[in-house]
């Protein structure tokens, strides 16, 4: 299913649903904003473990209702959500999983654990309804893999490395506590999505003043490699993936020999994140984009689930 078939046909068509957000640091502040300028997904509860926390004010001065009590107040709602988005730290989620599970709720996970199914909206569409635990990988997951796996649809790639840069100002607590995880996902994922054995994922956090805005090198090896066919399958799988992220860019796309580089570039459009922050924003645009899906499916069962 590509993203184009995103089955919301305009406001109105699609009843709204319920959306919890899991996590109070800049992906949950940015969620929030998302979620609430979607027509067809509603903010029902923003869950946080620090009642002091900017995350939570930032949630209440926007009128979401708020906790302090995290997961517990999820699960002591009186329906269940609709969907819930975990924004806290791989390590966390499984947990989360266990005790959502029984639930009919849809958990998007935006760490980077490997416990539910991968998904990259230009590659696998969003998830089929079956699936009631989705990954979205990792920041530089989205960013490589549609041109990766454009690439290894094309020709018999030897060899893929990912290397993304992030300002170390918005990289947060659980990204550094979550870095191995970030690294393992993100290689897997290269693998599954690609078929391609041989793969590495690096992920750089920099310094730099003034910050750096993000972005994602990919190495290849391609035996047979031509320049011209090689840009334009990269330029192809970058036009669908600005469906759902316009900040997503090629920058350069380089073959000599066998070796091409591809430099993709993601500036983020949000109400509270700088532009250079485009990690934040790839992955949570994937994030809201699946949820949107999710309401279309539940369209011809409306009247059931938390708040609808």
């Amino acid at each position: 299913m590509a993203v184009a078939e995103r089955a919301l046909a305009g406001p109105g068509t699609v009843p709204p649903i319920t959306v919890a957000v899991l996590g109070t640091g800049a992906i949950g502040q940015d969620l929030v904003g998302k979620v609430r300028r979607s027509a067809v997904l509603r903010c029902g509860l923003v869950a946080g473990r620090n009642p002091e926390s900017a995350g939570l004010r930032h949630a209440a001065a926007l009128g979401c209702p708020t906790t302090a009590e995290g997961i517990g107040a999820i699960l002591a709602a009186p329906r269940p959500f609709d969907v819930v988005l975990d924004a806290t730290n791989a390590m966390s989620h499984a947990e989360h999983w266990r005790l959502l599970r029984p639930l009919d709720t849809l958990l998007i996970d935006l760490t980077p654990s490997r416990v539910g199914r991968m998904v990259v909206p230009t590659v696998t569409g969003t998830h089929p309804p079956a699936e009631r635990n989705v990954s979205l990988i990792s920041c530089g997951g989205q960013a490589a893999i549609p041109v990766a796996h454009a690439l290894a649809g094309r020709y018999e790639v030897a060899y893929l490395e990912a290397v993304s840069t992030v300002a170390s100002g918005i990289a947060g607590r659980a990204t550094r506590l979550n870095l191995d995880e970030y690294v393992a996902t993100t290689q897997h994922a290269l693998t599954e999505f690609t078929g391609v054995r041989d793969t590495k994922a690096i992920l750089n956090i920099s310094p730099a003043a003034p910050p750096a805005t993000f972005r994602t090198a990919v190495h290849a090896v391609v035996p047979g490699a031509d320049a011209a066919t090689v840009r334009a399958v990269v330029a192809g799988a970058a036009e669908r993936v600005r469906a759902h992220q316009p900040g997503y860019e090629v920058i350069a796309c380089t073959v000599t020999g066998d070796r091409v580089v591809i430099s993709l570039e993601v500036t983020a459009d949000s109400d509270v994140l700088p532009r250079y922050a485009g990690n934040l924003d790839i992955i949570n645009s994937a994030a809201v984009l699946v949820a949107e899906q999710h309401a279309a499916r539940l369209a011809p069962a409306a009247g059931t689930g938390a708040g609808r």
